[in-house]
């Protein structure tokens, strides 16, 4: 039986490292690319802030192909939508018929991706959707992953959270309006090690920075803070 020609939408975190490892358990699928949205303003993750260059390293310690989606400082949605349509079409053109997501219980996220990926004949897979996040949490540790933060809402978080390496104590020090796995956006992570990996990707902690941006629909603005890891 031929396998299903699969890529992944990699984030460079946690959830992203969990669902490709139990994507890669699953004889159906072959995950042949790994694609990444960066700011090229910025040469970092979208989101995570991530620089480019430790993400090489990562995707390189995967050993799957991978290719960056460059997107300008703030998109708009026409325009992050256009460039993931030029990507996911040039994907098509390369025999892939399914896109996969490290996504757990954002709803209307999971909708929004199934239809844009309709409309290209193109079905999204979601390998730990509906998981408890507790559970994911701990059964990522307990494979041996190893993850730091790299990015923090600073509605829930100081400086000090940033940079910090996800262990037992840490799950358990979380506050209780704080998903275990930073689903809501409350914290975002730089997967370094793990049973994917064919080496432990190696970095430095450089500065913290604070940073905000305006919330969509709204009149205010959220704050973040972020550590910057340096190859």
């Amino acid at each position: 039986m031929s396998k299903i020609k699969t890529y992944f939408n990699w984030s460079s975190g946690k959830d992203s490292a969990l669902a490709l490892y139990h994507l890669m358990q699953n004889e159906q699928y072959v995950i042949e690319e790994l694609i990444t949205t960066v700011n090229s303003h910025y040469n970092r993750v979208s989101m995570h802030g991530l620089r480019k260059e430790l993400l090489v390293a990562q995707t390189n310690a995967i050993d799957i192909k991978s290719s960056l989606i460059e997107l300008p400082e703030q998109p708009s949605m026409s325009v992050y939508e256009q460039k993931m349509t030029e990507a996911v079409t040039k994907l098509k053109s390369n025999g892939f018929t399914h896109s996969a997501f490290g996504d757990i219980f954002l709803e209307d996220l999971k909708v929004y991706r199934e239809t844009q990926l309709k409309s290209l004949n193109i079905k999204a897979v979601f390998p730990i959707w509906k998981r408890d996040t507790k559970a994911l949490i701990n059964e990522f540790l307990e494979l041996g992953f190893k993850t730091v933060i790299v990015c923090a809402n600073a509605k829930y978080f100081d400086e000090d959270f940033v940079g910090k390496i996800i262990d037992k104590d840490f799950i358990k020090s979380l506050p209780e309006n704080v998903d275990p796995c930073g689903e809501n956006g409350e914290f975002h992570t730089f997967c370094f090690d793990g049973p994917i990996f064919n080496k432990p990707i190696s970095y430095t902690i450089g500065d913290k920075v604070y940073r905000e941006y305006n919330t969509p629909n709204s009149n205010t603005k959220t704050g973040f803070w972020y550590c910057d890891l340096i190859p």
